[in-house]
């Protein structure tokens, strides 16, 4: 059952979706080329700010080769890709100033600190000593661990350090923040408090953008593309498209987008 019934189609957000919103991502035929291989063919979707975006599919599907070039990691074969309005062919540097990014191993170094992470990446994000001062103790306080400053990442607990690489990701206020299976290995009721994240983080106007192999984070989701073998073969409303394919669960359209596939 999805917990967060109000994020489908009765979604302020989703009743904006259109020209009249600022886009975020905007994505025209993008192809990835290793060789003969082709990891992304002619992907095409926009992004909305403060969307929820869930981007879906199987290992080797072209996920994480995409994410990659939205993050400026990565240089398209050909088409056209402008992330948090810049171009990513000529303003790589521009976009990655304007975007978060986390990954299913939270992206935080285990032998450093609290306090000395959130110092360390203040400094990559550009942010003033003063203002880095204010915001932490901000985060610390909101995320109830202020008693926890100088532990060190690697002896927290795992929902501690995924609550804290996400705000880490998110310190800075970046247009969009790109969550790479932030949830994979984690439990069920951690999951579920770390979505609880997104959503404020939606609320303030970031953009979120995530990929995930749990069908039912899809739900929580305000729109889902799925991928497959390098292909975006859906997009739309979790809702619309169990309707599409006669499905219960986003579990039933994956496996059933899959063996149209075979």
């Amino acid at each position: 059952m999805n917990p967060y019934p109000d994020l489908h189609q009765n979604s302020p957000l989703l009743e904006g979706l259109g020209e009249a919103n600022q886009k975020v991502i905007e994505v025209r035929d993008l192809v990835k080329k290793f060789g003969n291989f082709v990891a992304n063919d002619h992907l095409n979707f926009d992004v909305y700010k403060g969307e929820i975006f869930g981007f879906l599919g199987a290992n080797g599907a072209g996920k994480t080769t995409a994410m990659k070039i939205l993050c400026g990691l990565s240089a398209p074969t050909s088409g056209k890709v402008k992330v948090a309005g810049f171009d990513i062919y000529k303003e790589t540097e521009k976009v990655k100033r304007n975007i978060g990014y986390m990954s299913q191993k939270f992206s935080l170094y285990e032998d450093l600190t609290i306090a000395e992470n959130i110092r360390f990446y203040s400094g990559i994000y550009g942010i003033k000593p003063a203002e880095r001062k204010e915001k932490m103790e901000k985060l610390l306080k909101n995320l109830d661990i202020e008693s926890a400053r100088d532990s060190l990442i690697g002896s927290l607990p795992l929902g501690w350090k995924q609550k804290l690489a996400f705000s880490v990701a998110i310190f800075h206020d970046p247009k969009i923040v790109f969550l790479d299976e932030p949830t994979g290995g984690v439990d069920p009721i951690t999951r579920r408090k770390f979505w609880d994240l997104i959503y404020e983080a939606s609320d303030r106007g970031i953009t979120v953008f995530v990929t995930t192999h749990y069908m039912d984070e899809a739900e929580y989701c305000n729109r889902v593309s799925i991928m497959n073998e390098g292909r975006i073969e859906a997009l739309d409303t979790p809702e619309n498209l169990k309707q599409k394919y006669g499905a219960k669960n986003m579990d039933e359209v994956f496996l059933k987008i899959a063996r149209n596939k075979e």
